[in-house]
């Protein structure tokens, strides 16, 4: 019985060094950052020095309107470039989901711009919105109509936040989307093929339904993503004008680099967390009855053929 016992422990035992160390390095900086959000704390202070306030960074907070209205523009551009993404990621491989020539060498093409720094992302549309030497600007004008404010104006300055985050992102849902196209159970196409689905239905009702368990998961990573974006619109916006695009990644950042309020800073990513935290375990305990959805589509269509 002794023996059994070791037995039984010894993986753990072998594992146990590792999982220590990844436990204290991801969790030590998080532990801090909680600690930091309770101090009234600034740059020129070591930690110790500053001053415990307790909850007060947080209440102030929630009586700011400065960082309310960030708040709900980060979960409004989160919200929208993530939907445009899906949409267009998900269409563009169910498109490209074919052995035709060519096709590859245009699939590769398509992942380019996720591969650009983001910094380099937001220097090269800044230049493309600029108001009269941009690439837009200059095209209206040659058919007659008038220049449009992309950077000057709050809701143009959003929506072009909006097709730059777009633009590079979108070929991270496509990629992602073709993968999963590509792993579907050939039994299940043949079985529908074989009742007479169209291929709008084979969409509909079979790839869509067998790739949800892929989609939500992608869903997650670029809405996490999304909510901490921050070069792309320090670079095109600066957050501006007004706070029409000041994301709360760009608050954060000035809170901290620009007021000094450490603590105050903290306390904000604090909330960010737990944003982020309660989305991702929404979306788990849904893809875990997605999953168990399609493993029965699964069986359904091996029982079919």
């Amino acid at each position: 019985m002794q023996s059994a016992n070791v037995n039984r422990l010894t993986p753990y035992l072998f594992l146990a060094p590792a999982a220590i160390i990844m436990a204290i390095a991801l969790l030590y900086p998080i532990g801090y950052m909680i600690y930091a959000s309770f101090l009234d704390w600034n740059p020129s202070q070591r930690i110790g020095e500053a001053e415990f306030v307790g909850l007060r960074n947080y209440i102030n907070l929630l009586s700011d309107a400065s960082f309310l209205e960030s708040f709900w523009v980060t979960i409004k551009f989160a919200a929208v470039v993530v939907f445009l993404e899906m949409l267009l990621g998900v269409g563009l491989a169910l498109l490209l989901d074919r052995n035709i020539r060519g096709m590859s060498l245009l699939r590769t093409l398509f992942i380019l711009p996720m591969m650009i720094a983001p910094i380099v992302v937001g220097l090269m549309w800044r230049y493309m919105y600029h108001p009269t030497v941009g690439i837009f600007n200059r095209t209206l004008k040659s058919m007659g109509l008038e220049p449009i404010p992309w950077l000057s104006n709050g809701d143009w300055a959003f929506a072009s936040v909006v097709i730059a985050d777009v633009w590079q992102w979108t070929p991270f849902i496509f990629i992602l989307s073709l993968a999963a196209l590509q792993s579907l159970p050939q039994s299940a196409m043949e079985a529908s093929r074989i009742d007479g689905a169209t291929g709008w239905q084979q969409v509909i009702y079979i790839k869509l339904p067998l790739m949800l368990p892929v989609l939500i998961v992608t869903l997650l990573l670029r809405l996490i993503d999304a909510f901490k974006v921050l070069e792309v619109i320090l670079v095109l916006t600066n957050g501006g004008p007004g706070l029409s695009t000041e994301i709360l990644s760009l608050r954060i950042s000035r809170t901290a680099s620009e007021f000094r309020e450490l603590g105050e800073a903290a306390a904000m990513s604090n909330y960010l967390l737990i944003l982020l935290m309660l989305l991702t375990f929404g979306m788990f305990f849904y893809n875990k009855a997605m999953e168990a959805r399609a493993a029965r589509l699964r069986k359904a269509a091996e029982e079919d053929l």
